[in-house]
């Protein structure tokens, strides 16, 4: 995959970027040529081979007739629920490396619903922060709508994932004491009944 100058790219894990320059550069005697990339969250200026685009992920934004798809995909009810913590680490962190918006927005969706019954660690926080911030910045830059108009849409979108997910899940019925109770009167007669047996057994000496 090849840019030009002044397109907007993905760089994983780091978001949204505008290639301003292509350069050449001579290192260690080999002659290489680099992107020049302005990352838009915080003004920095990334170098990436141009032999490498592949390798790291690099791609072009969605385009508007993705949005839809990515809205739907964050309030269909599909969540990955990894309960080991190695585990899910693991597979959250190969997702928010392959540069894919729709990668990223799984690990949204799962940490996003894990962090409503248990505490994250620090390192699952800084990762649903960084899903997050992607999820909205791209989404934000393709439509043109300010980040918090985006935000609040991202957040109605989660929230009827998580109400789906949650109406899918069979709900145990707890025990009551009236359950409780019936259950005693069924079994307080059986066991009356085998105690006269043992104490008649007992006084016919058998």
């Amino acid at each position: 995959m090849t840019f030009q100058v002044g397109d907007k790219v993905i760089y994983p894990n780091h978001g949204l970027g505008v290639v301003e320059r292509i350069e050449t550069k001579t290192i260690l005697g080999t002659v290489c040529d680099f992107y020049q990339l302005r990352m838009v969250a915080n003004e920095t200026t990334v170098l990436v081979p141009v032999n490498n685009v592949d390798s790291v992920g690099l791609r072009r934004a969605v385009c508007d007739e993705e949005i839809q798809r990515l809205y739907g995909l964050l309030s269909d009810g599909n969540i990955d629920s990894h309960q080991n913590w190695k585990g899910r680490f693991k597979d959250n962190s190969d997702r928010m490396r392959t540069g894919s918006i729709y990668d990223v927005v799984e690990v949204l969706k799962s940490l996003c619903y894990l962090s409503k019954t248990k505490n994250l660690s620090f390192r699952e926080k800084r990762m649903l922060d960084r899903a997050r911030f992607l999820v909205i910045s791209e989404i934000s830059e393709v439509t043109h709508q300010p980040m918090t108009g985006v935000e609040t849409m991202v957040d109605e979108a989660l929230c009827k994932c998580f109400k789906t997910k949650d109406e899918s899940v069979p709900v145990r019925r707890p025990v009551t004491t009236t359950a409780v109770a019936m259950a005693a009167k069924v079994v307080a007669p059986k066991v009356a009944t085998a105690t006269r047996a043992t104490a008649r057994r007992a006084m016919s000496g058998n």
